[in-house]
């Protein structure tokens, strides 16, 4: 049964942003967004929109402390354990070619 407040799939695979920021979260777990701008050599406002879209998507919670925002990759739900395993996987078989 479908879930209507979630994202589809292919709203949230396609934008190359949004995967670079996934496979970030995935091997650092939490960030802030400062640094996740710097790794991904997107502006502030873009990493903005497309944690937006991941936060909808329920792959990514927000912490907030005053006014610093962490962000963390949620790999204990099962959307975002498959999308874990879905990047491990890619980053592993690039790694052996």
């Amino acid at each position: 049964m479908k879930q209507s407040n979630i994202l589809p799939l292919e709203e949230v695979l396609s934008s190359r942003g949004r995967i670079r920021i996934l496979e970030i979260l995935v091997k650092v777990g939490e960030i802030n967004i400062s640094e996740l701008s710097r790794r991904t050599r997107l502006n502030h406002s873009s990493v903005i929109a497309h944690l937006q879209i991941l936060k909808r998507a329920d792959l990514v919670e927000e912490k907030i402390f005053g006014r610093i925002k962490i962000y963390r990759f949620k790999s204990e739900t099962l959307r975002g354990r498959a999308i874990k395993s879905l990047i491990e996987l890619w980053d592993t078989s690039f790694s052996t070619v």
